[in-house]
């Protein structure tokens, strides 16, 4: 790992790019046009002295998550995020694929600029990339895992707990329209070993899977109408639609109610409740054990 040159790198990128190209305020007292030290750290979901320490040619080796992260708060194209796992001692991983994918950059611009209503960067695989704070109040922040299990259609099939984003009665739906999606994927990745090995895995772990597989069904999920399960909004109606990247391997998904109706007025107060959990506690509820 090459501290000095990391932070010199760092430094150099937070310093191009100005607040407003990001969705940030500009503020009278900036002595500077680039990022503070703290912004970059807020758009990575870093913190600010773990950040700071980077800048200053310090601290611990970047995991490719945080590396990651930064290359999509620092707005990198494709070369300068290979520097940075380069100068951060860390194997470049595939462009396009896993956790830890660099975001197509015209998908990231868009996800910038949907400020109201819940968004995020996905992989074809239904890995999550980056969101913005109102798809995490909506649908939650992705498991910090790697592997399989980082992908949404694996946890569907495998967990029974990720399916408590959606009503128990449409389930089958989304079983149903996963599978079809993933036969679509699997078909234009060709002999990809990580499809094949999902497949195969699903196949043997879930039987629902299995039969659904066998139908051969084929469908990419272009637009969708979904209830989804929120803890202090209840059951929201909303339609998901997706953008695709020119490859097919991310898809932009963004949430929308039509003005007027009760989704569009959930949507407002999910704006103003965030990611705060405002389920009653067991103490407020009078429930013994509190």
């Amino acid at each position: 790992m090459n501290h000095s040159e990391l932070a010199a790198f760092l430094k150099s990128r937070r310093a191009r790019i100005r607040p407003s190209d990001v969705g940030l305020p500009t503020g009278p007292r900036r002595r500077v046009p680039g990022l503070r030290r703290e912004e970059v750290a807020q758009l990575g979901g870093l913190s600010a002295d773990y950040y700071t320490e980077l800048e200053r040619g310090r601290g611990t080796q970047p995991s490719a998550q945080v590396l990651a992260a930064l290359a999509r708060a620092l707005r990198l194209n494709g070369d300068e995020r290979d520097h940075l796992f380069h100068l951060a001692g860390r194997r470049v991983p595939p462009a396009a694929l896993g956790p830890t994918a660099h975001v197509q950059p015209a998908l990231l611009g868009l996800l910038d600029q949907l400020t109201s209503t819940p968004a995020q960067v996905i992989t074809d695989l239904h890995e999550t990339l980056v969101q913005n704070h109102l798809a995490a109040a909506l649908v939650g922040r992705p498991p910090a895992v790697r592997g399989p299990a980082a992908s949404f259609v694996h946890r569907w099939f495998t967990d029974p707990d990720a399916r408590s984003l959606y009503p128990a009665e449409d389930h089958p739906h989304h079983s149903r329209v996963f599978v079809a999606d993933l036969q679509a994927v699997a078909a234009r990745r060709g002999r990809d070993t990580k499809v094949t090995q999902m497949v195969a895995a699903l196949r043997r772990r879930s039987q629902e899977f299995a039969d659904l597989w066998d139908t051969r069904d084929v469908a990419l999920r272009r637009t969708d109408h979904k209830r989804i399960v929120h803890a202090t909004l209840g059951v929201i109606e909303l339609d998901c639609h997706s953008l695709f990247s020119e490859d097919g391997r991310q898809r932009l998904l963004w949430f929308s109610a039509p003005p007027g109706t009760e989704g569009a007025t959930q949507l407002q107060l999910l704006s103003v409740i965030g990611t705060q959990d405002m389920t009653p506690s067991a103490n407020e509820l009078g429930q013994p054990g509190a």
